[in-house]
Formats: structure tokens, C-alpha cells, sequence
């Protein structure tokens, strides 16, 4: 592995496979960088082979476990190769390609790692690579034209851990190991604070995504939710769909701004003068909460084409304004109010309106 090698995996490709996280990344303090870097690129490399939808599912699913073997310390060369000649010929995007055929390098980045974030990236990339597993597992083929919805709750709960759960725990790790002293709170309660964000962080991703989802098969709004309010998860493709579900939708944002309550507690533990640490934390509070405000008040939120996005302007505005409000508490906590508040007003709204 030459230094060459390494600047250009953790710097260009990275970039270029991470696009907007990499904002994140690059504000982050210099030592935590590289592992929170290395463990993006094999995450997303895992869930390139995944989402490969030209394989069928269960040869993704070999790539998949063979990848997460070789992140354990298994190596296997030939597997490498072959990912490289048949998953990576696959990708219509360069640089997912580039990253495919760079699995190598990676992996060797990976054990030039200290002991702690060598395994600290080995446990994160496991647990997501376990939710992507899931997914395989749970779901039908993507044009097979069935649709299987997520039982309950509790598998809803457990998936939103496996994806992005998991990552806020991973973060606390980093935080703790390359920051020690800057946050006063007991990581272990971090963690469980951690936890939670990503969750909420996901159930944003689930709401905003659901049309395009269920057209491959998954749903991921519950089906006792569903039954709850005499819907079967087919009738999420009907032209009426977004209505019919609006109550099922409204009901899952009020569980993910609790879990958002949980990232804004996470945020306040950091002191404002761990500046890098804090903007990490505030951007994907505030872009997920932009992204609910527009998901409560979109009346077609579940057809194609209408998902609920924030303008890229708005995003570097919100950017913009995150970096004096990061300094002063009282003025990130209206910030956060008024964006719970927008949203909590709607739903309460739906609730009168629905019991007139």
C-alpha cells in the first residue's frame, strides 16, 4: 500500500462515492478522518454489490458475506478478482466501479489501522453489511414483481439499527477514542443517544424513499401499521396510496422525531468549542428535519417522482447558517424548536382534523 494509493482511496474516491456525507467528513477533526473514511468506502462497496440488481440475489449475497469475511481478517484474493471482473462491470458510476476494483488497497488500508479503529471499523462495517444482508434475505428480487412488507415495528426498529443505527454508536466510538475529554457524558449513554439519531436519520430515508421502494419489491412501513388502518401493503401502489397512508406516515414521523429529540440531546453534549464535532452532528439533524417538514405537507409523498427533497440551495444555506448558531446553544436550540415545531403543528393539525 503506497501513500499514493492512500491519498487517492481516502481523498478523491471517497469524494467522489460519498458526495454529500463527505462535507461531513471533511469537517470532522484530522485524526478521526481516515477510519470513519476507510469504513464509508467499505460500506458502500458492500452496498454497491448489494444493490447490483443485474445479479441475482443470491449471488450478491455470496459477494456480500465474502466481503464481510475479508473485512474480518479472511482474506481471499480470488474473490477480490472476481468481484472486481463481475460485480464492478456491472456499475454505470466510475468511481463505484473504481471502488470495486480498489477492494484490495482498501482492505489494506484497513490493517495499517491501530488495534482500536481497526476493529471499531471492522464491527461497523459487519452490522451494516448485516442490514444489506437483510434486505437480500427479506425482500424478493427487484423485478420479480411481488412485494413483502416488514412485519412490525420491531423489525422496522431492528433494520433502522443495522443501517444506520449502528452508525451513530461507531461515531460515539471515534468521538471517545480520537477526541477523548470533549464530551463529559458517559459514552456508554452516547452510545445509546447515538443510537437513536441514526435511527431517526433512517426512518427519514424509509418516509422519503417509500415510492421508490415499493416499486422493488420492499416495503418497509410495517404491515400491522398497515392492517391497523384496513391497508394491505399493495394498496401502496394505488393512485390513492398517499393518502391511504398518510396516517400510518404521520404516525412513524412522531416516532422518528423522538429519535431526532435523542440526536439534538447528542449534539448539546458536544461543546460548542469541539466546533467540528458539533457541525458533524447539526447538519444531518437539520437536513432530516427540513426533509419531514416537506414530508408532512406533501399530499402525493408516496408516488413516484414526488419524494419529499431538500433543494440542494437550502442545504448550502443551512450549512451556511449552522456554523454561528453552533457557538451559542440558545440559538441552536430555537433553531431545532422551530423545525420540530413546523412539523409537530401539521401533525397535530391531522389529529383534530381526524377526529372532527
Amino acid at each position: 500500500m503506497t501513500q499514493a494509493s492512500r491519498a487517492f482511496l481516502l481523498g478523491p474516491l471517497l469524494k467522489g462515492v460519498s458526495r454529500s456525507f463527505y462535507l461531513t467528513l471533511a469537517v470532522l477533526p484530522v485524526g478521526m478522518r481516515d477510519p470513519i473514511g476507510l469504513a464509508y468506502l467499505l460500506a458502500r462497496a458492500a452496498d454497491t454489490i448489494a444493490d447490483t440488481s443485474l445479479l441475482p440475489p443470491a449471488r450478491r449475497l455470496e459477494w456480500l458475506l465474502s466481503l464481510r469475511a475479508q473485512v474480518n481478517g479472511r482474506p481471499d484474493e480470488a474473490a477480490l478478482r472476481s468481484i472486481a471482473a463481475e460485480v464492478a462491470g456491472q456499475q454505470t458510476d466510475s468511481d463505484e466501479k473504481v471502488l470495486l476494483e480498489s477492494l484490495g488497497p482498501a482492505l489494506g488500508i484497513l490493517v495499517q489501522l491501530d488495534d482500536a479503529d481497526r476493529a471499531a471499523v471492522r464491527g461497523i462495517v459487519t452490522t451494516l453489511s448485516e442490514g444489506m444482508e437483510f434486505d437480500l434475505v427479506t425482500f424478493p428480487d427487484e423485478t420479480s414483481g411481488q412485494l413483502v412488507a416488514l412485519p412490525d415495528d420491531a423489525a422496522l426498529d431492528r433494520y433502522t439499527y443495522m443501517v444506520a443505527g449502528c452508525v451513530g454508536e461507531f461515531w460515539t466510538t471515534m468521538t471517545f477514542l480520537h477526541e477523548p475529554g470533549v464530551v463529559k457524558r458517559d459514552a456508554d449513554e452516547m452510545k445509546a443517544l447515538g443510537i437513536r439519531f441514526g435511527k431517526a436519520l433512517q426512518l427519514t430515508n424509509v418516509l422519503r424513499d417509500a415510492a421508490k421502494d415499493l416499486r422493488i419489491g420492499r416495503c418497509y412501513l410495517p404491515a400491522d401499521r398497515l392492517a391497523r388502518g384496513r391497508i394491505a401493503p399493495g394498496d401502496l401502489l394505488g393512485q390513492d396510496a398517499s393518502q391511504l397512508a398518510r396516517p400510518v406516515m404521520f404516525d412513524l414521523v412522531r416516532v422518528a422525531l423522538a429519535h431526532y429529540r435523542a440526536g439534538i440531546d447528542y449534539t448539546f453534549a458536544i461543546p460548542p468549542r469541539a466546533m467540528r464535532l458539533r457541525l458533524a452532528c447539526i447538519w444531518p439533524i437539520v437536513i432530516g428535519l427540513m426533509t419531514l417538514r416537506l414530508l408532512v405537507s406533501n399530499p402525493n409523498w408516496i408516488e413516484p417522482g414526488r419524494a419529499s427533497k431538500v433543494r440542494r440551495n437550502e442545504v448550502y444555506k443551512a450549512v451556511a447558517w449552522s456554523i454561528p448558531r453552533s457557538l451559542s446553544n440558545g440559538s441552536l436550540r430555537r433553531w431545532f424548536d422551530r423545525l420540530l415545531g413546523d412539523i409537530e403543528r401539521v401533525l397535530d393539525a391531522a389529529v383534530v382534523a381526524r377526529h372532527r
